[in-house]
């Protein structure tokens, strides 16, 4: 009995059967598409990794990358034994930790409350309202917290002054920073990201909630068994991104929320290491590439850990 090919198996053998070359050639509109995105990535993306060895030189301008005197893992010992090490590694690890734990279930909140609304033109306003703020650049964002939060003249002063409670300068207090960074970028980012997980609702049938309505199943029972399992590989892959940047926070909106009196919470890694390469009087590239660089080991194993945890026991993974 001769065994028939599945079309698929046909389609990959008459595939192979033409070579390389050809389908190039037939298809080179394509290829000059991607072609772009290839050049963009090799300059960009690939090219300045050859600048990462001078963590493991005494980098001067004048001798070059190539010239410079090799000292192998001298600057990231320098920096695991210097009294900075530990303070910028938990200032880093609690503000993305807490960043992490406040946002991340916001987006997925409001994703499923605009998926029930009933009335198309408040699911649009709202969803209008809450994404705009993304567009607003940081420097806007950062701005506008300095004039709310200012301790003459704030909104946020004077709203304590008519309860009888004296100013706060927020921006002087280390105790506040946190606060004001994650619920000010929860606030820009919440709408954006909602978008993802809208997304991924559009995916479920809307007969299995017409079969749920059936049963007797209220609303919160619905979004629990069927919501909620068509948008967890994505929320799970995007927690899987959160956690390999771990050791990477806004460094813009953090330097420009920081002053001298909150350094004690607001330096992180990213600031230290722009500080150390560009704004101190005497750059130090070997000492800061090396710190960028254990940064970004720190955070790659980070991410194969959680890729390596999500698939195991939640059966989705970004590879």
């Amino acid at each position: 009995m001769v065994r028939r090919t599945p079309a698929r198996t046909r389609a990959r053998k008459a595939k192979q059967a033409v070579g390389l070359g050809t389908r190039m050639r037939r298809n080179w509109q394509l290829y000059a598409m991607l072609a772009i995105p290839l050049v963009w990535l090799a300059i960009f993306a690939y090219w300045p990794m050859y600048g990462a060895i001078i963590a493991f030189k005494d980098y001067n301008v004048v001798d070059g990358i190539l010239g410079s005197r090799w000292v192998g893992v001298k600057h990231f010992e320098r920096f695991v034994e210097s009294y900075q090490f530990w303070r910028l590694l938990k200032n880093t690890l609690i503000l993305h930790v807490y960043e992490l734990l406040a946002t991340f279930w916001l987006p997925i909140l409001l994703a499923l409350g605009l998926n029930m609304a009933r009335r198309r033109w408040y699911r649009r306003s709202v969803q209008l309202i809450t994404y705009a703020p993304h567009f607003i650049s940081t420097v806007v964002v950062v701005g506008l917290i300095v004039v709310i939060v200012d301790p003459n003249s704030g909104v946020l002063n004077q709203f304590l002054a008519l309860l009888g409670l004296g100013p706060i300068d927020v921006l002087s207090n280390p105790d506040y920073f946190r606060h004001l960074y994650v619920w000010s970028g929860a606030w820009q980012t919440m709408g954006f990201s909602a978008i993802i997980y809208l997304a991924a609702l559009t995916s479920v049938s809307p007969e299995l909630h017409e079969a749920a309505i059936v049963d007797g199943a209220s609303r919160l029972r619905r979004i629990w068994h069927i919501d909620l399992p068509a948008i967890r590989p994505v929320a799970v892959i995007l927690l899987i991104l959160n956690i390999g940047s771990i050791m990477s926070v806004g460094f813009e909106k953090v330097l420009l929320l920081q002053n001298t009196l909150n350094l004690q919470t607001s330096e992180v890694l990213d600031t230290y290491v722009y500080k150390l390469g560009f704004a101190s009087q005497v750059p130090q590239f070997s000492y800061a590439a090396a710190i960028g660089l254990f940064r970004s080991v720190v955070g790659l194993a980070l991410l194969v850990l959680a890729n390596a945890v999500a698939r195991r026991f939640a059966k989705s993974s970004l590879w």
